[in-house]
């Protein structure tokens, strides 16, 4: 059962239905998602359905399709540009990889996306956050230390913390009641407009660790762009201007991704470290995060004394700790 306002199971949905009038919940459409939209409903719960949109490109006609099947309100949020200037340049102006290995992510987008939840549930007068994260997952930490950072007093957390429906018993159970289209969706991942991730392989045997060349996007297989050299101009530590045009950071960083992903730049595999000493490989894509960082180094060293950047390259990992850990807002 769920301890102290911590909800941790499917099992405390009905505990928390009892206890307050309106759930927010955030919503990607996924299997889970929608899974989660269907107990609530059950229950009769007044349901907001939040699907925050940090660049990833989500498809709204999909999100309505399966909320309007649940009769529950759709709200979306365009956070692309505060996650773009809050979150995306201080990691590239900290050369955020982890353990030096690629570009963090995740941790990035997730205290944005907390921050919407906690503001909208406000707005609403929610009493409780709800999110589909699970013990495989570093988001659970993540989403749940930053709505607890933001001061939100009602109930919080995933009802998958502890709750393990297989993929195969979510969609049936989905079917049964007339809601279908989740078959084909063969792999986790999540996508904002700085990396594109994918963890643990198949879904249905996350042991077989064989990636598509269909899952890429920025960096699938293609005839290169025909312009081989980029120049990239900063100021002030910022990306103002690609080969002379002088762009929004958001745009920018777009077409960094096209035109870089175009030669196949920015490809990542390595392993992520959870609680307890398991550990999950993810391959991912982020041409413009290899890029812009490669850039931005270079520039330090043409311009910063050595031991300056020795002393930043340390500090550069704390900050990298505090975002994967779940401290953002701490």
């Amino acid at each position: 059962m769920a301890r102290g306002m911590d909800v941790r199971s499917l099992e405390d949905l009905l505990f928390v239905s009892q206890r307050t009038h309106h759930v927010l919940t955030l919503f990607s459409g996924g299997l889970d998602s929608t899974y989660l939209l269907h107990k609530l409903s059950s229950l009769g719960c007044k349901v907001t359905a939040l699907a925050v949109d940090v660049g990833e490109g989500a498809d709204l006609a999909e999100l309505s399709r399966i909320t309007d099947f649940f009769g529950v309100t759709l709200e979306r949020v365009d956070c692309c540009s505060a996650f773009v200037e809050e979150a995306v340049l201080p990691a590239l102006q900290s050369n955020a990889q982890y353990l030096g290995i690629y570009p963090i992510s995740s941790s990035l987008s997730r205290p944005i996306i907390a921050r919407v939840a906690v503001e909208t549930a406000h707005r609403l007068g929610c009493g409780a956050i709800l999110h589909t994260a699970n013990q495989s997952q570093n988001s659970l930490r993540r989403l749940n230390g930053a709505i607890k950072q933001l001061g939100f007093t009602g109930f919080a957390g995933s009802p998958y913390e502890y709750s393990a429906l297989s993929r195969e018993e979510k969609i049936q159970e989905l079917s049964e009641i007339g809601l279908s289209g989740f078959q084909s969706r063969g792999m986790s991942g999540d996508a904002n407009l700085w990396v594109r991730e994918y963890e643990s392989g198949k879904l249905d045997n996350p042991e077989d660790f064989c990636i598509s060349e269909d899952i890429y996007s920025w960096t699938r297989k293609s005839q290169p762009q025909a312009r081989e050299e980029m120049e990239i101009e900063f100021r002030a530590g910022r990306p103002i201007a690609l080969n002379g045009q002088i762009l929004p950071l958001q745009e920018l960083i777009h077409q960094v991704n096209q035109q870089a992903g175009s030669f196949q730049i920015g490809r990542y595999s390595g392993l992520e470290h959870l609680e307890g000493g398991e550990k999950v490989l993810e391959v991912r894509e982020a041409p413009a995060a290899s890029v812009l960082m490669q850039a931005y180094r270079t520039l330090e060293t043409a311009i910063l004394d050595a031991e300056l950047i020795r002393e930043k390259i340390v500090l550069e990992q704390l900050w990298v700790r505090e975002a994967i850990e779940g401290r953002w807002f701490s």
